[in-house]
């Protein structure tokens, strides 16, 4: 969390600032951990201040905002991977405490834009075209899992003895999808989360593929989930909603909305699964949805 919903959310959210131009640029350092940044504070400062604002774009998890040539340096991107607990804002940030970057507009009606993260486990990075290509280029991200298809998931995980949960988490192979869409995919497609990757049939994968496309744009229209600890905000400060229409993620001992059955949360790589044992198909037992 962040996922690919929420950061599209927070790219909508700033996407109006292009033609902006930096007027300044602060790195707060405070008491609370640091973040990873590249180049260091002082540097990134001199490298913003003037640039102006061209496109804002996404790449899987991460924000990335073009800039405009300025003093001889050629295209840059301020890459911005939000991780567990970023947000991009043009609204007052929850606390100061955490505020990690605040950029200066000349603009009157949007004077700011700023990045705020509790954890301090986000990264900000300002790259030229290679470095773009190293870090969200096609062999560090899979297909966008917005516009995925079956072929590409079966080619990409078809082989993989993984549970299929795990396996599309990995964002070489499809970029976008955490936990929390992964559980809400499965689900929909009807595919228990243990089943490994090898034994998915063609048909199979495009229902992968069908649900993740279709999940994904509907939790995008809603904004994202704010789920219990409530960090995620829009741009704007307001929580989203696609929280509202999740069927298993997080509702672990609740009955199944399609068939009663209690939802299950088990332990897949370290994180939370939840699933429906009824409705998601394993090869091992019958179900009813096939």
């Amino acid at each position: 969390m962040p996922e690919l919903p929420e950061v599209e959310t927070m790219r909508r959210g700033i996407a109006h600032l292009a033609g902006l131009r930096i007027k300044n640029a602060a790195f707060p350092r405070g008491t609370v951990r640091p973040i990873s940044m590249q180049p260091a504070a002082d540097r990134m400062q001199q490298r913003l201040t003037g640039r102006t604002l061209v496109a804002v774009h996404r790449f899987g998890k991460r924000v990335a905002i073009e800039l405009d040539e300025h003093n001889r340096a050629g295209r840059e991107w301020l890459v911005i991977e939000p991780r567990m607990t970023g947000l991009m804002l043009v609204a007052d940030p929850p606390t100061q405490a955490h505020l990690r970057m605040e950029l200066g507009l000349e603009s009157r009606q949007h004077p700011r834009l700023l990045f705020w993260d509790r954890r301090g486990l986000g990264t900000i990075r300002l790259l030229d075209e290679h470095g773009l290509a190293a870090a969200c280029g096609p062999d560090r991200l899979g297909p966008d899992g917005l516009v995925v298809a079956g072929h590409e998931l079966r080619d990409r995980l078809g082989d993989s003895r993984r549970a299929v949960k795990v396996a599309l988490l990995d964002q070489q192979a499809v970029a976008g999808i955490g936990n929390i869409y992964a559980a809400e995919i499965l689900f929909a497609a009807g595919i228990d989360p243990r089943v490994p990757c090898s034994r998915l049939s063609v048909a199979r994968w495009e229902q992968i593929a069908t649900a993740a496309r279709s999940i994904l744009a509907e939790a995008v229209r809603l904004e994202g989930s704010t789920i219990t600890d409530e960090t995620y905000k829009t741009a704007d400060s307001r929580s989203g909603q696609f929280q509202l229409q999740h069927r298993v993620y997080g509702l672990d001992g609740k009955p199944c909305r399609q068939c009663g059955t209690a939802i299950r949360r088990i332990v897949q790589a370290q994180r939370s699964t939840f699933f429906c044992p009824q409705c998601q198909w394993h090869p091992r037992r019958r179900c009813r949805r096939l």
